[in-house]
């Protein structure tokens, strides 16, 4: 009968070689919200307004084995002096890696940790543009594996 603190951290052994993946921390590391026209932006609008997004995901490695994954959403609505809101989230994660090809290093790292990340990322952006008066925006789910491919094209590294 196996014996363990019931969190699941008595399953693995020194011995086990099976590859790992490990959420040690999330957190907000900068969160911007403006809203530059208010109250006159808060009214109904005439049409609906251009919205704009930019996804940046960067990473540092912080020992062997962990990893800081930075997520960078930034957002507008409307454009100039009709710019209803902007936004800008830097949502970070410090990631266990263990038993890892270094191959597959760097997708694990640029692909699988900021699409765990995202979920929380894109629910702060929705609560902020709640809070300053508009309806939420849901940002459609990124397909980061081709972002990670448009950066390598980018490096000139296909």
């Amino acid at each position: 009968m196996a014996e363990g603190n019931g969190n699941g951290a008595g399953a693995q052994t020194q011995d086990d070689k099976s590859p790992q993946l490990t959420v040690l921390v999330q957190y907000a590391k900068d969160l911007s919200f403006e809203n530059p026209n208010a109250p006159r932006s808060l009214g109904p609008q005439e049409k609906q307004p251009n919205i704009q997004i930019n996804v940046n995901v960067n990473a540092n490695p912080l020992s062997e084995t962990d990893f800081e994954v930075s997520l960078k959403l930034e957002g507008s609505a409307g454009e100039g002096a009709d710019t209803l809101f902007r936004f800008e989230l830097d949502y970070g994660g410090v990631f266990r890696l263990v038993n890892i090809p270094q191959e597959q290093l760097p997708l694990l790292v640029m692909i699988e940790c900021p699409r765990l990340l995202f979920p929380f990322a894109r629910q702060i952006v929705a609560d902020a543009i709640r809070a300053g008066g508009f309806p939420p925006l849901y940002i459609d789910p990124i397909d980061f594996g081709m972002l990670y491919q448009q950066r390598m094209q980018q490096q000139g590294v296909a």
